[in-house]
């Protein structure tokens, strides 16, 4: 196995969008580990000294605009073998801070309640990774709990560009908090090639997201890229050390928690050969909705189940 880094600058990143065309900036076999370093956030939330803003943040401002989304991703990657109907497996070895600020957006017409909060907010909040603290405007201190809010594969050719806002079948904006260190995440591969991107640098989030964004933040991550021949997802699918989750995502909730739920039965028939009544009723009595999150047009449910009643 080899270990690869990637580095974000105006040569390795895309703003906004993911697309089955662009041009892979790495290329990796199966099993290879690679370091993708991060950057979140345009122009106008980058905050003044003290605190400390990467160079390579400013020269991407400068070479490039958003188009469709909001999101600079670093990427494409290249993973070889990886073919439509595989699965591509991104474990996450190991997450860092690369600031030590992050931030947070409220926007008009935006958020999970935008006629209470009609107007424009950013607020830039301290981190002390080495405490694993965020500190509150008023004082209070949070938990440092980071995760990739981002982590895709290419998404069908046919679809051409999308962009980063949605989640989708093949990741995307996904803002799942259980995707720490430890997690791996399954995507359906689209492409010949797979290329996952990374960005959404999340430092600690609740779920739901309410007011648009989480602790937003620039990060470095380490992941395991594995390609799983022939096993054919519809959904992303993840795993932590103690649970399987399954995921919905679609612009009515309701629908979304009837993907996520329909989902969890088919994993829960795979590991075990129940049938789906009894996956059914077993959810019922074991298995966790949550709301990812409400803010990015099509929002999220995620179904968790301890994998001691899944076949774990």
């Amino acid at each position: 196995m080899t270990e690869h880094v990637l580095h974000s600058a105006p040569e390795t990143v895309h703003w906004g969008y993911f697309d089955a065309r662009l041009e892979p900036k790495l290329r990796v076999r199966s099993g290879d580990t690679v370091t993708v370093h991060c950057v979140s956030g345009g122009p106008e939330i980058l905050p003044e000294p003290p605190y400390q803003v990467l160079p390579e943040h400013r020269a991407i401002h400068a070479a490039h605009r958003p188009h469709l989304g909001r999101h600079i991703l670093t990427g494409p990657v290249h993973v070889d073998g990886a073919m439509p109907g595989d699965s591509l497996e991104i474990e996450v070895l190991d997450i860092g801070f690369r600031t030590d600020w992050g931030w947070n957006l409220q926007r008009p017409l935006f958020g999970t309640l935008p006629e209470d909060f009609p107007f424009a907010r950013r607020t830039v909040i301290p981190i002390d990774a080495r405490r694993g603290v965020c500190t509150m405007p008023w004082g209070l201190e949070i938990p440092l709990r980071p995760f990739f809010g981002i982590m895709a594969v290419a998404p069908p050719p046919e679809w051409g560009a999308v962009s980063s806002v949605e989640p989708r079948a093949f990741g995307g904006n996904i803002d799942n908090k259980e995707l720490g260190v430890g997690s791996k995440l399954f995507l359906p591969g689209f492409t010949e090639r797979a290329l996952p991107s990374a960005v959404g640098g999340h430092g600690v989030q609740g779920d739901g997201e309410v007011n648009l964004t989480a602790l937003e933040t620039n990060l470095s991550g380490t992941f395991r890229l594995t390609v799983h021949k022939g096993r054919r997802l519809t959904m992303p699918r993840a795993e932590t050390p103690t649970h399987y989750i399954t995921h919905g995502m679609d612009p009515d909730l309701d629908d979304a928690a009837k993907q996520a739920l329909r989902e969890m039965i088919v994993l829960i028939c795979e590991r075990t050969n129940v049938a789906p009544e009894d996956a059914y009723m077993l959810c019922s009595l074991a298995c966790d909705l949550r709301v990812t999150q409400l803010v990015d047009g099509h929002k999220g449910i995620h179904a968790m189940i301890e994998k001691r009643y899944a076949g774990g």
